[in-house]
């Protein structure tokens, strides 16, 4: 990988810290406490006041009896002068033999430059923890992806851009909490790990309790625990937190991923493409300060009210073929759709969709009235009962929410769920406690999933979902290849 040190320099490297040793020099003090952070240093700038900081040597310039360098803590950078008629030969000369990397606590004061710099005069510091390896080169960074996600800790370090997306991904989501709960909502937590996978159709991940000696599954959704909530009584409830699906990944896929999950009591479909309206609306003048993004090649507008098309006028029109009159399966394969690759109707449908109509989405769009065969959890419209009360949002080719009017029938719930229990196999369980709960009266309600991975890439320009998470699930890889701290030989320091 691009970031490894070379055996010579790490032997350098670590023969520099066995002598630093030996002079009882402390490598990772304690005790120092930072007072300042360097952004409230440089605005206002006070010329003369004395500070105490601490932060990580970025880069550093020797110039005789002086010294210069750059210092970054979580918020900014300053430069640093150190001279040697003021911290003494002692201070002065470790402060030579420091590395790049190096983390140091630093006290002293304000001052500007001749070349009109804001820095800080040193008067005293220590080294808080020392560096092993080396830094990535300073222009280009970590140039190697499969590295920037690996070693997402040498991203953030070398990248400004890369602290800027996760600090946006956390105001998104203070935002997101914001808003609901300015609208009456109450966030709520249910449970990560549950005896019947339910709530989406996916490959659950499953682990063992040993103690009650039964399998739970990390959730895939959870849907019917919130559902479970109106019964009892809340009428506006969310959650923001993990799914997890054993399944591919891709630029907008990874296994673990974070989905905001609400439920209204007395609204439909209808009133969730309102608030979804309101909600994205928000969250991007809240984070881009603007209602129109750039999203890779496209330039994108927020403006309400958004479009909205049927499922099956698009993707008839889109594709030639009526899908609503003939078998699927053969219709599928007029299309070129493989059907051992597809062996069922909602399958064959969704591949459909994604060929023919999701690639021409890019600015929002509300797509509406799905195939009811594809959601049994979905009211059907009374006027239509081939489709259900459901919309999916597109922008820029990607799913971002998906909503309808909650089915709260048991009667008909139980039916359509056992029709899909028909499709998936044996092994999918119905859970019965979510059925008797509907059996105690569930108000008529709308619900809404957003994707929550997919909505920062949108408002940081991120072309892949591993760009937002902080640590994406990777392939598999040995580290055996890698230059330990320790040497090739296992030598100590």
């Amino acid at each position: 990988m691009s970031v490894d040190s070379s055996s010579e320099v790490l032997k350098e490297r670590l023969g520099k810290i066995r002598g630093l040793k030996a002079k009882g020099v402390s490598l990772y003090s304690d005790g120092f406490v930072p007072t300042d952070i360097i952004r409230d240093l440089l605005e206002p700038f006070q010329d003369g006041r004395q500070v105490k900081v601490a932060g990580r040597v970025m880069t550093r310039r020797l110039h005789g009896k002086s010294a210069f360098a750059d210092v970054r803590d979580e918020t900014e950078k300053i430069q640093i002068y150190v001279k040697y008629d003021l911290v003494g030969k002692e201070q002065f000369g470790f402060f030579e033999s420091l590395d790049l990397g190096d983390i140091l606590g630093i006290e002293g004061a304000l001052f500007i430059t001749q070349k009109g710099e804001r820095s800080i005069k040193v008067e005293r510091f220590v080294l808080l923890a020392k560096i092993v390896r080396t830094l990535p080169e300073k222009r280009h960074g970590l140039r190697d992806v499969e590295a920037r996600y690996r070693q997402r800790y040498l991203d953030l370090m070398m990248s400004e851009g890369v602290r800027d997306v996760f600090r946006k991904r956390s105001q998104l989501m203070r935002e997101i909490r914001s808003f609901l709960e300015e609208r009456g909502f109450t966030e709520v937590e249910t449970p990560m790990m549950q005896p019947i996978p339910g709530g989406a159709r996916a490959r659950p991940f499953v682990t063992h309790h040993e103690a009650l000696d039964t399998h739970l599954y990390l959730r895939v959704a959870p849907e019917l625990y919130l559902k479970r909530l109106l019964v009892g009584g809340f009428s506006k409830v969310f959650e923001m937190n993990r799914n997890f699906r054993n399944e591919g990944l891709s630029s907008q896929h990874n296994p673990e991923f974070t989905m905001l999950e609400l439920y209204q009591a007395y609204a439909n479909y209808e009133s969730m493409m309102v608030l979804t309206e309101e909600l994205v609306t928000t969250m991007v003048r809240k984070v881009c300060q603007s209602e129109t993004i750039s999203f890779g090649e496209y330039h994108i507008g927020f403006k309400r009210p958004w479009k909205r098309i049927s499922f099956y006028d698009e993707l008839k029109e889109k594709s030639g073929v009526d899908w609503r009159r003939g078998k699927i399966s053969s219709l599928a394969g007029e299309v070129g759709i493989p059907i051992d690759q597809f062996p069922e109707e909602v399958d064959q449908l969704n591949e459909a969709f994604d060929r023919f109509v999701e690639p021409e989405l890019v600015d929002p769009t509300f797509v509406v009235d799905y195939p009811a065969v594809t959601t049994p959890l979905a009211k059907r419209r009374t006027d239509d009962q081939g489709v259900v009360e459901r919309f999916e949002l597109y922008v820029a080719r990607m799913e971002i929410a998906n909503a309808f009017s909650e089915l709260n029938d048991p009667f008909e719930q139980r039916e359509r769920l056992m029709a899909q229990k028909e499709i998936i196999g044996v092994d999918k369980k119905l859970d019965e406690d979510f059925l008797t709960a509907l059996e105690y009266a569930m108000p008529p309600a709308g619900g809404l999933g957003i994707g929550i991975d997919r909505l920062v890439m949108l408002l940081t320009n991120s072309p892949s979902i591993r760009d937002v998470i902080l640590f994406p699930q990777l392939r598999p890889v040995s580290y055996l290849n890698l230059t330990t701290p320790h040497g090739e030989k296992g030598e100590g320091v």
